[in-house]
């Protein structure tokens, strides 16, 4: 009978190969993790992590500027909020040297009492100029303060542009000796939005459904951002809209793909324009 040595020959080998093995596991073991991508959004980080991306060059502040308003029965109150967040983090990422301050959420959404524009509908906030102009002001300073370089506005609602504006030119002038930190009101990035509602012309789609607020090109870039935001099966079944309902506009044909390319616009837009106001400081 042949003798049998399949075993005693894989008893051999393992012997030889366990000494490789625990030399790979101690490798494994010993050596540094590859990094993680590192994330943009400030309020993500400890405080020793943010010291080390600014010393990395990460010099750029991007405060993203929303607001708590009523968007009519298809759309919740914080879609400007959400919006600006996810497009603020797009839009560090194609910088790559900025970082993402948290969300601006109370901002002028007009009288309280008597209760006017947005004000008349459930959830809506609103201060006054002069508190978020201070807000935002005081933001900026902390940022210099750390050692940020290059303070952005990035303001997703059209009702407070000018403060946007007033609070740079003011800081600007305040620092315009040291030059050490700027502050830049960047309207292209509220301008995209303008254009993607033409865009949307140009792809047959009318004014009047278009619209200028929660209507198609608002509902279609919520869709593409984030699908949460928007009731889409209510939508769905809905009818005609109310002007009384809050909605100017028609949301009914607004999908995830008409609002990919705005997305895009706006990302692009701001990202040049923020690279371009950077080197003329």
């Amino acid at each position: 009978m042949p003798r049998i040595e399949s075993q005693p020959r894989t008893m051999v080998n393992l012997a030889q190969i366990l000494p490789t093995l625990m030399l790979a596991l101690a490798y494994l073991l010993l050596s540094p993790l590859p990094a993680l991508a590192a994330g943009v959004y400030l309020e993500e980080m400890t405080s020793p992590e943010l010291r080390e991306r600014l010393a990395g060059g990460a010099t750029t502040i991007l405060i993203p500027l929303g607001g708590t308003e009523q968007n009519g029965p298809y759309m919740v109150l914080g879609k400007h909020n959400r919006r600006a967040y996810l497009l603020a983090g797009q839009i560090a990422q194609r910088l790559g040297n900025a970082l993402v301050a948290p969300v601006v959420s109370y901002v002028p959404e007009g009288s309280i009492q008597p209760p006017a524009a947005h004000m008349r509908f459930a959830g809506t906030i609103s201060i006054g100029e002069g508190a978020f102009e201070a807000m935002l002001e005081a933001a900026a300073r902390s940022f210099r303060q750390h050692g940020f370089r290059d303070v952005v506005f990035l303001g997703d609602h059209g009702g407070y542009q000018n403060s946007e504006q007033r609070v740079a030119s003011r800081l600007n002038r305040e620092w315009a000796a040291e030059r050490a930190c700027r502050v830049h009101a960047l309207p292209e990035y509220y301008r995209a939005a303008g254009d993607f509602a033409e865009m949307l012309k140009k792809r047959g789609y009318g004014a009047a459904e278009i619209g200028t607020h929660a209507g198609l090109a608002d509902t279609a870039l919520a869709l593409a951002l984030d699908k949460s935001l928007v009731r889409s099966e209510a939508l769905a079944h809905a009818g005609k809209p109310d002007p009384r309902d809050g909605v100017a506009g028609d949301p009914r044909r607004a999908t995830e793909e008409l609002g990919q390319a705005g997305v895009q616009h706006i990302v692009d837009l701001s990202v040049t324009a923020i690279r371009q106001a950077a080197r003329a400081r």
